[in-house]
């Protein structure tokens, strides 16, 4: 199976973008034409109507018209989705979307069926570990590190990493069946093990006031031992022994570190043997190697693009950019706080 190509095709249509979204979609198209439309009806049999993620397929849609769902890859940007970053890769989905666990997804079907050639797994191994090597994670946010304590070094106690999620986001409704909230899940982790010590980071998207905090999220600190926010999860996960959560792709993400992970949801990496999965997916039968999902989720499932070129690319050759990127964003703070402290401290040195 070959890595996914930008889309294609003289019939192209587009429902329901947001102009933001209309400008990914033609990036994502290159050349060929995709026509933005408010009406479904008298498509033509045989074009594709592009959908972003989970959005309902319209009524009146001819028969014989194919739905592909668009949403992020899981290698995007240095920033967040709702800072209006331009992403770096896209998915494409013919079956369903990766994130709606009711249903297969090409990413599921391909990981299910797909015979991985020697060369595809050590492909996914070298960028596996240049993933690591740099810390990079989707979005690539936060600029503080985080130590456990002293005395957790002392005692050998375990440190937990429960990721928190935008509780509102179709990847709880369409995959957690059971626990849909970020202190349920808080709630379900102390339970099992109130020994440990368990650190809750929120969504770095409710962090930065875009998206609002979950039913009872103030209450979390009864739960955990501690929060952290802006902590990059590249450093973090490097400090913690297991991750939990929901559909998470920070589950993902640590699966990628080889740390432990415990699904309470069932992401698109659950179920094949690599996680430890409280709501198991029947359909996932197969027994995959680490390598073997990311092959699937990193190379052969996304569609990447440029940010210097604007053409398709390699997965390899956009982490390169991602990781220059993510250094000059780093350089730029670095830089902007040290401005920000040579002003405070002639402003109070005024007489």
């Amino acid at each position: 199976m070959k890595q996914q190509e930008p889309l294609s095709g003289s019939l192209l249509y587009a429902y329901g973008f947001s102009l933001r979204k209309q400008s990914i979609v033609r990036r994502y198209a290159g050349n060929n034409k995709v026509h933005f439309i408010s009406q479904v009806a008298h498509l033509p049999s045989g074009s594709s109507l592009l959908l972003w993620g989970s959005h309902p397929v319209p009524s009146g849609l001819t028969q014989g018209v194919q739905i592909i769902r668009l949403e992020d890859g899981f290698l995007r940007s240095v920033g967040l989705g709702a800072d209006l970053i331009q992403p770096l890769s896209l998915v494409a989905d013919r079956s369903g979307i990766y994130y709606d666990a009711t249903k297969p997804s090409d990413l599921e079907l391909l990981l299910q069926s797909t015979s991985f050639s020697t060369g595809l797994i050590e492909r996914a191994s070298q960028l596996r570990c240049r993933i690591v090597e740099h810390r990079v994670t989707k979005y690539s946010t936060g600029s503080k590190s985080w130590q456990r304590p002293p005395e957790l070094l002392q005692t050998g106690q375990r440190v937990l990493l429960v990721a928190g999620q935008v509780e509102t986001d179709a990847s709880i409704r369409f995959g957690a069946p059971v626990i849909q909230t970020n202190i349920g899940l808080l709630k379900a982790v102390k339970e099992a093990d109130p020994d440990a010590y368990i650190i809750y980071k929120p969504h770095p998207d409710v962090t930065a006031g875009l998206r609002a905090k979950g039913q009872g999220e103030d209450k979390v600190s009864q739960w955990c031992n501690e929060i952290v926010s802006d902590v990059s999860m590249g450093e973090l996960l490097t400090q913690v022994d297991e991750v939990h959560v929901m559909t998470s792709l920070t589950g993902f993400e640590a699966l990628l570190r080889e740390k432990p992970v415990t699904c309470y949801g069932q992401p698109f990496y659950a179920g094949w043997g690599l996680t430890s999965d409280m709501v198991p997916v029947s359909r996932r039968t197969r027994k995959l190697s680490l390598e073997m999902l990311a092959a699937g989720a990193l190379i052969l499932y996304p569609i990447y693009v440029s940010r210097k070129t604007g053409k398709a690319t390699t997965p390899e050759n956009a982490l390169d950019e991602l990781v220059a990127w993510k250094e000059s964003s780093l350089r730029r703070s670095s830089v902007s706080r040290k401005m920000a402290r040579f002003f405070i401290k002639n402003l109070f040195s005024q007489p």
